[in-house]
């Protein structure tokens, strides 16, 4: 049987992978371009910010900035971070990068001042948290300073949508643990669950609640994911829309619960989702 070819993450650190002759890929491939337009549009498509709105986003894993332009289009202003250098030099050097840049590692956490951002967006990157690259490094710990660092520096309120690839449900657990232990709310939404080529997994945060939204699960209206298109059957495509909650008032007994069995457990808890 044809072996499964490796994921970046498990190849070599970040830093290391994406060097020039990665990042000269982003710029000229155009299938590789495209499909990191089609996700930010859709991480975008998430977020729900009003058109008439111009807001200040954080781009984490921005790489070479082809999810920036995409901010940029829709009117927003935007701060990219990375880990990879030369990532970081193919954007600055198109010369027509909007954004600003700023060479970071997202596992040590972001220091910006608190309620700077008004929403956040990361393509393709937050898989990355979930390996140790190094010997002294604790995935968890780096999940728990990225999301503790981040609801720091996000306004009351503020949406993110993260696209990811997981390399299995533990990794999903980790992250969705990870955020809600941080004072998140938001939920997992999978677009496509039944294809293998076209399914694609965002995690969707809210920091809080701002003054519009009250405290009652029934008022946090979380975005649907897109099913299977040809499908006409109804109940078909409620089944499809593959979308796990947390942190809400109306799961908080069973994220609890949750929680217990795990530490008892020292296992992973596998969602009803999976």
């Amino acid at each position: 049987p044809r072996m499964a070819s490796k994921k970046p993450e498990q190849i070599a650190p970040a830093e290391i992978f994406y060097n020039q002759d990665e990042a000269q890929k982003y710029s000229i491939n155009t299938r590789m371009i495209q499909i990191q337009r089609e996700l930010t549009e859709r991480a975008l498509e998430i977020l729900a910010i009003p058109e008439d709105k111009q807001k200040l986003l954080l781009d984490i894993g921005t790489g070479t900035s082809i999810s920036g332009a995409v901010l940029s289009e829709h009117g927003h202003m935007w701060v990219g971070t990375d880990i990879s250098r030369s990532m970081l030099e193919v954007s600055a050097n198109h010369g027509d990068t909007e954004g600003d840049l700023l060479h970071s590692d997202m596992g040590h956490g972001f220091c910006f001042r608190p309620g700077t951002f008004d929403g956040a967006v990361s393509i393709s990157a937050l898989q990355w948290l979930c390996t140790a690259e190094k010997r002294n490094q604790n995935p968890m710990k780096r999940l728990n300073r990225f999301f503790q660092s981040l609801y720091a520096c996000l306004v009351k309120g503020a949406r993110c949508a993260f696209q990811f690839y997981p390399s299995n449900p533990e990794q999903v657990e980790m992250i969705t643990n990870s955020a809600m232990k941080n004072g998140f709310t938001g939920g997992m939404i999978v677009d496509y669950p039944n294809s293998k080529k076209a399914k694609k997994y965002y995690l969707f945060l809210m920091a809080g609640f701002s003054e519009e939204i009250h405290m009652e699960a029934k008022s946090v209206i979380m975005p649907e994911a897109k099913g299977e298109e040809d499908s006409d059957d109804e109940d078909y495509k409620k089944k499809e829309k593959q979308i796990q909650m947390f942190g809400t008032k109306k799961h908080s007994q069973h994220i609890y619960k949750s929680r217990k069995k795990y530490h008892s457990e020292n296992g992973q808890v596998k969602s009803k989702s999976w």
